[in-house]
Protein backbone atom coordinates (compact mmCIF):
# COMPACT_ATOMS: atom_id res chain seq x y z
CA UNK A 1 0.00 0.00 0.00
CA UNK A 2 1.42 3.38 -1.00
CA UNK A 3 2.40 5.88 1.70
CA UNK A 4 2.25 8.82 -0.71
CA UNK A 5 0.54 9.63 -3.98
CA UNK A 6 0.90 12.35 -6.58
CA UNK A 7 -2.40 13.68 -7.85
CA UNK A 8 -4.17 16.42 -9.73
CA UNK A 9 -7.76 17.48 -9.36
CA UNK A 10 -10.54 19.64 -10.69
CA UNK A 11 -12.54 21.29 -7.92
CA UNK A 12 -15.90 22.97 -8.31
CA UNK A 13 -17.00 24.85 -5.22
CA UNK A 14 -20.51 26.15 -4.58
CA UNK A 15 -22.20 28.63 -2.27
CA UNK A 16 -21.81 27.26 1.24
CA UNK A 17 -18.96 24.82 0.57
CA UNK A 18 -15.89 25.19 2.78
CA UNK A 19 -13.70 28.22 1.96
CA UNK A 20 -15.85 28.93 -1.09
CA UNK A 21 -16.14 32.23 -2.89
CA UNK A 22 -18.19 30.61 -5.67
CA UNK A 23 -21.54 32.05 -6.67
CA UNK A 24 -22.91 28.85 -8.24
CA UNK A 25 -25.44 26.73 -6.39
CA UNK A 26 -24.69 23.18 -5.28
CA UNK A 27 -26.97 21.87 -8.05
CA UNK A 28 -25.14 23.99 -10.65
CA UNK A 29 -21.76 22.71 -9.42
CA UNK A 30 -23.02 19.14 -9.50
CA UNK A 31 -24.28 19.52 -13.07
CA UNK A 32 -21.04 21.14 -14.23
CA UNK A 33 -18.77 18.53 -12.61
CA UNK A 34 -20.88 15.78 -14.20
CA UNK A 35 -20.38 17.44 -17.60
CA UNK A 36 -16.60 17.66 -17.02
CA UNK A 37 -16.53 14.01 -15.93
CA UNK A 38 -18.27 13.07 -19.18
CA UNK A 39 -15.75 15.12 -21.21
CA UNK A 40 -12.89 13.30 -19.49
CA UNK A 41 -14.47 9.93 -20.22
CA UNK A 42 -14.56 10.95 -23.88
CA UNK A 43 -10.84 11.73 -23.88
CA UNK A 44 -10.61 15.42 -22.96
CA UNK A 45 -7.29 16.67 -21.57
CA UNK A 46 -7.41 16.69 -17.75
CA UNK A 47 -4.93 19.55 -17.27
CA UNK A 48 -6.70 21.74 -19.82
CA UNK A 49 -10.05 21.21 -18.11
CA UNK A 50 -8.49 21.94 -14.71
CA UNK A 51 -6.98 25.18 -16.00
CA UNK A 52 -10.29 26.27 -17.51
CA UNK A 53 -12.74 25.20 -14.80
CA UNK A 54 -11.20 24.39 -11.40
CA UNK A 55 -11.79 26.68 -8.42
CA UNK A 56 -8.53 25.58 -6.75
CA UNK A 57 -5.34 27.66 -7.08
CA UNK A 58 -3.73 24.44 -8.40
CA UNK A 59 -5.55 25.13 -11.68
CA UNK A 60 -2.56 27.24 -12.74
CA UNK A 61 -0.58 23.96 -12.79
CA UNK A 62 -3.28 21.95 -14.54
CA UNK A 63 -4.70 20.87 -11.18
CA UNK A 64 -1.40 19.37 -9.96
CA UNK A 65 -1.36 19.03 -6.17
CA UNK A 66 2.05 17.37 -6.06
CA UNK A 67 2.75 14.57 -3.62
CA UNK A 68 0.90 14.03 -0.34
CA UNK A 69 0.68 11.39 2.33
CA UNK A 70 -2.14 9.86 4.28
CA UNK A 71 -3.85 12.24 6.67
CA UNK A 72 -3.08 15.34 4.62
CA UNK A 73 -6.36 15.54 2.67
CA UNK A 74 -9.98 15.28 3.75
CA UNK A 75 -11.25 11.72 4.08
CA UNK A 76 -13.24 11.21 0.87
CA UNK A 77 -10.53 12.86 -1.25
CA UNK A 78 -7.76 10.80 0.34
CA UNK A 79 -9.71 7.56 0.03
CA UNK A 80 -10.37 8.16 -3.67
CA UNK A 81 -6.81 9.29 -4.49
CA UNK A 82 -5.14 6.33 -2.78
CA UNK A 83 -7.59 3.84 -4.33
CA UNK A 84 -6.84 4.91 -7.91
CA UNK A 85 -4.24 3.14 -10.04
CA UNK A 86 -1.43 5.35 -11.35
CA UNK A 87 -2.82 7.39 -14.27
CA UNK A 88 -6.36 6.53 -13.14
CA UNK A 89 -9.12 9.11 -12.90
CA UNK A 90 -11.89 9.07 -10.33
CA UNK A 91 -15.52 9.77 -10.84
CA UNK A 92 -17.03 12.70 -8.98
CA UNK A 93 -15.95 12.87 -5.33
CA UNK A 94 -17.78 15.15 -2.89
CA UNK A 95 -15.97 16.74 0.06
CA UNK A 96 -16.82 19.72 2.27
CA UNK A 97 -14.92 21.85 -0.29
CA UNK A 98 -17.17 20.88 -3.20
CA UNK A 99 -17.00 18.40 -6.05
CA UNK A 100 -13.69 16.96 -7.29
CA UNK A 101 -12.44 14.78 -10.09
CA UNK A 102 -9.06 13.32 -9.17
CA UNK A 103 -6.30 11.97 -11.37
CA UNK A 104 -3.51 9.97 -9.76
CA UNK A 105 -0.18 10.84 -11.35
CA UNK A 106 2.10 8.66 -9.28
Amino acid sequence: MADRVQASHILLMYQGSMRSTATRSKAEAQAEIARLDEELQQGADFAALARAHSDCPSKAKGGDLGSFGRGQMVGAFEEAAFALPVHGTSGVVETPFGYHIIRRNG
